[in-house]
């Protein structure tokens, strides 16, 4: 067969240009040094405030960590042989002091240490945790007294669905999750199909989004019911164990405030093969210390019809919990309108409260007009309740006496309008252990962010149940730190805790007292990227052409000489947010004084490259009354663009014809449609996004309507169906094993091919064994190399 010479050229040059067989690369120098740097430690303080915790992990996971054979099931991503998430985050290093104190004790752990789900017991004398190793695993637990560490289990626990341990009240014992031996087959041994898969609909209306990692085959079903499957012991510190309930797909279990009740639930079949594991049946049952039953309080049903709108929910009881300030009593929200939004309803949603023994029927205490927010609970008097409506973003707060039913509404307002915020009431320990809302002499304390137009002022107030009237105890001064409060430590005395940062201070914690003004470090972390020290950072204020106020953290090189006005290529990153009104999309949380902590996640590195960065530039969408956020979605993305890259021209800094745009995930999807319908930018970064709306036909962020709703609308906000617009460079960056719903990594690659058949400038990167957040040091640091390359060459150096 012959064929034409010149096909043959065209063929081997183009398939000598589809890829690269490139090895992991490094950045240069100058991002290294901010990118290779260690991980300050998380924080965690004991419930007495005694005991301060840090708890150290590696910056970066590596490749032969993501390397671990990955089981994806129901939802679920499963390493199987340790029986826990394979996602899990691990610390290698814990360290204790006295928050009164400067002495630091290391905590002695196993060789080659994979520590996770720490916690202080109940009376904040011991800290427990997982060790995980590749057959299993185990709890410890540190006695704080004798700083004697025990291990109190063999590598036997099961963390996959029910979490691996939980204390009971005493602080004597745990209830832990113990795997039940797995039956080894051979691969001749698996299920064999006695029939085709069959999904059938009894012709109900639902809005089911797009899931993954699903079951798919009976043997999926086997294998996860294996996986799972556990049974629940009590242990105490000798490791002596004593069962507590046999073999099943327990989910959660949790101890009444008495300790004397433990309500358990667990999976039971049908399983699905259209939603995850948590939209399967379930079964909630209260047993006493012993595994006796006392009352089966809850069974759901399979949800895998679900009504339009995110206000909908699930017909039944739901938001089963124990009251915290009572000895043995469920809370429980029933749906009036079955669950359903769109239904018309004087009422939405009931609030129950049933007693233990539960031989008498719920006690009715509320009815909501909108859908059930949550609870806080304070004493017999007083618990507040919320609700909200996603449409119009309300949200209300009420002030309940849980005794007789009456209620009175203290807040009702935006959720979205956050100067307004009230922020949340302080809760405390209470006799049982628990944590319930702080009461004194009728009155409540409130912690708030304190946003204003002015900046971040966090706030105490004084809240009066009898007078429904505020007053204001303690407000953060405006200093060149920024300060949060971040809880209370004794409210009588006015003693607080607090963190301080500036943007080259990093977050350290204080102890503070609200009337004397004094304060007293508890930790005392270093900054871990000195190089940025001599950045300029400011907040930058701009509007729109439409009036709507914007707002975005500008980063100028070191050095950098303001009057002489050297024109740098600018880099804007950025994420768009839905509003329903233009007043609260106006409102700012950026912050001049925050620390200035890069990461993978934004584009701070390349200051240090002699780039300007527009950091976390403000991009609303807004939809006022009637009218959706989306239905003007592409004109205001690129209204938005156009007053950034303004904002920074009208200072002199920049040379408009060298912008380039970035995001992750609908941060992506942005980029997409500002390169194919502006041009605005030289370039753009897309990471993680998704491209094709119809292919997540029920809905993607915060657009209710469905593909049949309004097809125009789905192929409209697809940048696939404008790829033949688009001829700005762009690089497309995706994890390869995406688990986030809605932006699977087939996003990425059909839209480039779409993309390079039309002829467009692009780059498509895929990061081996990457979710949609990215972890592997290998993959991170290639990432930058190739953002920087990409950068350098159709930015800063791009061609006139």
């Amino acid at each position: 067969m012959k064929y034409n010479f010149l096909f043959i050229l065209l063929l081997i040059f183009t398939l000598g240009h589809a890829q690269e067989n490139l090895s992991f690369q490094k950045p240069v120098q100058d991002i290294l040094t901010l990118a290779d740097y260690q991980r300050p430690p998380s924080i965690q303080m004991s419930s007495d405030k005694a005991w301060v915790l840090f708890m150290y992990r590696p910056t970066y996971k590596t490749l032969a960590e993501l390397g671990v054979e990955e089981t994806k099931l129901a939802g679920l991503r499963i390493n199987k042989s340790a029986a826990i998430s394979s996602t899990e985050t691990y610390f290698d290093r814990l360290q204790v002091k006295p928050a009164a104190g400067d002495a630091y004790i290391d905590i002695p752990l196993p060789e080659n240490a994979q520590v996770s789900n720490v916690q202080f017991s109940p009376d904040s004398k011991k800290i427990a945790f997982t060790n995980t190793d590749a057959t299993g695993v185990a709890l410890y637990v540190y006695q704080l007294d004798s700083k004697k560490l025990d291990k109190i289990t063999e590598y036997n626990l099961n963390a996959i669905l029910h979490q691996p341990f939980l204390w009971n009240r005493s602080s004597d014992k745990l209830l832990v999750s113990l795997r039940q031996r797995l039956v080894k087959r051979e691969p001749s041994e698996r299920v064999v199909a006695s029939g085709p898969i069959i999904s059938t609909s009894d012709g109900q209306v639902s809005q089911l989004r797009t899931y993954q990692d699903l079951l798919k085959t009976p043997d999926d079903e086997r294998e996860f019911e294996e996986l799972t499957t556990s049974s629940l012991a009590w242990v105490d510190f000798t490791g002596a164990q004593t069962k507590f309930l046999d073999n099943d797909l327990y989910m959660s279990s949790s101890l009444s405030p008495d300790g004397q009740y433990v309500l358990v639930t667990k999976l039971k079949r049908p399983f699905s093969y259209v939603v995850p594991y948590y939209s399967f049946p379930t079964e909630s049952t209260v047993y006493d210390l012993s595994g006796n039953v006392v009352k089966q309080v809850n069974a759901t049903d399979l949800m895998e019809v679900m009504p339009k709108g995110f206000s909908s929910t699930r017909p039944g009881k739901r938001s089963m919990n124990w009251r915290s300030d009572k000895p043995a009593t469920l809370s429980f929200v029933q749906a009036l309108d079955g669950g359903d939004a769109n239904k018309p309803a004087e009422f939405r949603d009931e609030l129950f409260l049933w007693d233990a023994p539960f031989t008498a029927a719920p006690k009715s205490i509320v009815k909501l007009a909108d859908r059930f927010g949550g609870v806080q609970w304070g004493n017999d008097e007083y618990a507040l309740v919320y609700s909200q409506w996603y449409d119009t973003r309300n949200i209300k707060t009420f002030l309940l006496n849980p005794t007789t039913g009456a209620s009175k509404l203290i807040h009702d307002r935006n959720s979205q309008d956050i100067y307004s915020d009230p922020g949340y009431a302080y809760s405390d320990k209470n006799q049982f252990g628990t944590y319930s809302m702080y009461i004194k002499n009728g009155k409540s304390y409130w912690l708030g962010s304190g946003y204003t137009k002015e900046g971040e002022f966090p706030f105490i107030d004084e809240f009066d149940f009898k007078t429904l009237k505020t007053k204001r105890l303690y407000t953060a001064k405006a200093t060149d730190k920024q300060e949060r409060i971040a809880s209370v430590i004794d409210m009588d005395k006015g003693n607080i805790l607090i963190s301080l940062q500036s943007p080259t201070d990093y977050p350290n914690y204080y102890e503070k007292n609200i009337k004397s003004g004094k304060t007293k470090p508890v930790t005392s972390i270093e900054n871990p990227f000195a190089s940025l020290k001599d950045v300029h950072k400011e907040v930058l204020n701009y509007k729109r052409n439409d009036g709507v106020e914007l707002s975005g953290t500008l980063y100028l090189p070191a050095g950098y000489d303001k009057t002489k006005k050297e024109k740098l290529p600018l880099l804007i990153w950025a994420y768009p947010r839905e509003y329903k009104d233009k007043a609260t999309a106006g409102q700012s949380t950026a912050n001049p004084k925050l620390f200035t902590f890069p990461s993978y996640g934004s584009f701070i590195y390349w200051v240090n490259r002699g780039y300007a960065v527009l950091d976390n530039a403000a991009f609303p969408i807004v939809g006022e009354g009637k009218t959706e956020p989306n239905d003007s979605f592409i004109p205001q993305l690129v209204a938005n663009a156009a007053a950034a890259i303004d904002a920074v021209d009208q200072l002199g800094y920049v040379d408009t014809a060298r912008v380039a745009v970035g995001g992750h995930s609908y941060g992506a999807f942005m980029t997409a449609h500002l390169l194919s319908n502006s041009n605005l930018f030289a370039a753009g970064i897309a990471r993680s996004g998704a491209y094709n709306r119809t292919l997540t036909p029920f809905g993607f962020q915060s657009e209710q309507r469905n593909l049949w709703d309004d097809p125009k609308l789905y192929t409209t906000m697809s940048p696939f169906f404008s790829a033949d617009k688009m001829k700005t460079p762009m690089l497309l960056v995706h994890g390869a094993a995406d688990n986030n719903p809605g932006t699977f990594t087939l996003q990425t690659e059909r839209y480039f091919q779409a993309l390079k058949n039309l002829g467009a400038p692009v780059r498509m990167v895929l990061l081996p064994g990457e979710s949609h957040g990215y972890a592997a040091k290998e993959n991170i640091f290639h990432l930058l190399w190739e953002q920087d390359q990409f950068l350098e060459k159709y930015v800063k150096n791009k061609k006139k």
